[in-house]
């Protein structure tokens, strides 16, 4: 069920088209991979072979195999190969608020410097990055995201000087966001909808979800730019209809989440053309 996107120069990526909460990818990159983009997810992966360079909170990191790669997530990043070798590597998007799930409200945990040589991290990432041809059932899933959840608050050690987070008000704002969409969402919505004052509750959701209100609008509407291109439908109609201004307004953004622009990224999916359903937009939390 997985499938090749075709790049230059042999570039490729394999993609997890199983439904389910976690995406995962394998790639091999001879040179560059991506330019310097940001996601509202955890990625966390490894690398096979060869060395995957990559820019991150102002300094050039090397991943070799035997390390774990754990970035932060809204963390801007690029990727290209270490070595004339190129490198090949598997990585897994974790949603923060599956994290949320079981850290229960707590600040998500931060692994400085995005590569962590940890056992615990190493063990408890195993289940994600598997071979793309290992799908993972609900039960699989749901194990592993505790396994991960507890290795990297037991790694990152716990905050100091936090204020008293309000988790139940900013899941309340994430959900409306999420039914809402369609709508021009604002600050004073989000405020009426989780009972939290909107400044307090813009800072909760950073510290809880790993990007703005704002941003988490923007990426969601950028899943659905994805799902209805895959669909059919022209780029322009897809940007409209998921609320951005025009395409433009849409690529600069998808350009800045994917590290490539829609079009780029359009090309590749269309290259190996999944089974009809098995791309989906970020499903719900599970319950």
């Amino acid at each position: 069920m997985d499938r090749r996107e075709s790049s230059p120069a042999t570039d490729w990526v394999i993609r997890n088209a199983q439904p389910g909460q976690v995406e995962r990818i394998e790639a091999w990159f001879g040179g560059h991979g991506y330019d310097p983009h940001r996601h509202d997810t955890y990625s966390i992966g490894r690398t096979l072979a060869g060395v995957q360079s990559f820019h991150y909170k102002g300094s050039l990191r090397h991943g070799v195999p035997g390390n774990t790669l754990i970035l932060h997530p809204d963390e801007l990043h690029d990727g290209s190969a270490g070595t004339a070798a190129g490198f090949r590597y598997r990585m897994a998007y974790i949603d923060p608020a599956l994290i949320q799930q079981v850290l229960g409200g707590e600040p998500l945990p931060y692994i400085a410097g995005g590569l962590s040589s940890d056992p615990r991290l190493y063990r408890a990432s195993a289940t994600f990055v598997q071979a793309m041809d290992h799908p993972l059932d609900a039960l699989e899933e749901q194990d592993a995201l505790f396994d991960l959840a507890t290795a990297m608050r037991a790694v990152a050690g716990k905050p100091r000087g936090r204020k008293l987070l309000d988790y139940r008000a900013a899941e309340r704002a994430r959900e409306f966001i999420l039914a809402h969409l369609d709508l021009g969402i604002t600050l004073e919505m989000l405020e009426h909808a989780s009972g939290r004052e909107r400044w307090s509750l813009s800072r909760d959701f950073r510290v809880l979800f790993g990007t703005s209100p704002y941003r988490f609008v923007t990426l969601r509407r950028l899943d659905q730019v994805r799902a209805l291109a895959l669909d059919g439908f022209s780029l322009v109609d897809a940007a409209l209809a998921a609320g951005f201004h025009d395409q433009s307004h849409m690529t600069r953004h998808f350009t800045r989440c994917y590290g490539v622009s829609p079009s780029r990224w359009l090309e590749r999916m269309r290259a190996h053309r999944p089974l009809a359903g098995s791309y989906k937009p970020r499903n719900p939390p599970l319950r």
